[in-house]
């Protein structure tokens, strides 16, 4: 079996709740908080998430996702307050241990303001990529969102795509492939986690889309090269969100990113109810996409 049908073969089976219907906020809240993406405990504790912010503001590469210019650009209290407001809770100096809570509906916002930014995208015909770091956890949600796009009359690019290379030290080689239009990066055997930039620096060598929907270093990489960059962040990783407040890209989703893949069929719902129906009628804006309005969540 090839690399990409056994990995795909690992992803549960697609049912009836990622077909795209009107939901009652209250029973997507209630998904998010039963699939743990969201909730008052998730899966990484404040002292994690501070250790994460100290390594970013120190240089470390593997924190920087891909980016220049995030060491030392922000206080680490100022980042911490950043993930608060991303992540709907209220930051205490005085606390460094104990669990981190992520409010389901500063989730569902962001997830309608990526939608917002989607439906232009089919308006437009824009050229995509979509890329995760997370190749089990977010693959449905990814895999799914792009199914909708391209029947909306986004076109999906799939550069760099089988390509081998090999980095200094290391005795195997690196791979690009897609699966439902997701690249992911592989050692030839597996689908990996990765932070690393690379990736997506060598995608975008080969082609340059009009937008990128993605997560940790392929994020990262496409911000970096001044590409519209929508992203997927969890609490302990901040650069993103760091760049988004320096001003260089603007809708990221802060929540838990690697539960169980069915976990984010309300993140998938939120998302496309933004977007017309293929034949044009139903929701989403009309015209110009516009960047101030969609970067306050929604509150109720």
């Amino acid at each position: 079996m090839d690399l990409i049908e056994s990995h795909a073969a690992r992803l549960p089976v697609i049912d009836d709740r990622w077909a795209p219907r009107p939901h009652e906020e209250g029973e997507l809240v209630r998904g998010l908080l039963d699939g743990k993406v969201a909730g008052p405990i998730t899966s990484h504790p404040m002292g994690n998430v501070r250790r994460h912010i100290q390594l970013l503001f120190e240089g470390d590469p593997d924190k920087q996702f891909g980016m220049s210019g995030l060491a030392g650009a922000m206080d680490p209290w100022k980042v911490l307050g950043l993930v608060g407001e991303a992540g709907g809770f209220e930051p205490d100096v005085n606390v460094h241990h104990g669990p981190v809570p992520i409010d389901p509906l500063a989730v569902l916002g962001a997830c309608e303001q990526i939608g917002d930014r989607l439906a232009f995208a089919c308006r437009r015909g824009e050229r995509m990529i979509l890329a995760t770091g997370h190749p089990v956890g977010l693959m449905l949600l990814y895999g799914e969102v792009g199914r909708q796009l391209v029947e909306r009359g986004v076109e999906f690019v799939h550069p760099y795509e089988g390509v081998s290379w090999k980095d200094k030290g290391r005795h195997h080689k690196w791979e690009i492939r897609y699966l439902y239009n997701v690249a992911l990066l592989t050692d030839r055997a597996g689908a990996k986690h990765t932070h690393s930039g690379e990736p997506m620096r060598r995608m975008l060598d080969e082609a340059r889309p009009d937008l990128v929907f993605a997560d940790h270093g392929f994020a990262g990489a496409a911000i970096e090269a001044g590409i519209d960059t929508l992203s997927i962040a969890d609490v302990n990783d901040p650069a993103l969100l760091v760049a988004k407040a320096l001003g260089r890209t603007d809708g990221v989703i802060v929540m838990d990113d690697n539960v169980q893949p069915d976990a984010y069929w309300p993140c998938f719902q939120a998302i496309v109810s933004r977007l017309r129906k293929p034949d044009g009628r139903g929701r989403g804006r009309s015209g110009r996409w516009h960047r101030a309005a969609a970067s306050t969540p929604r509150r109720l």
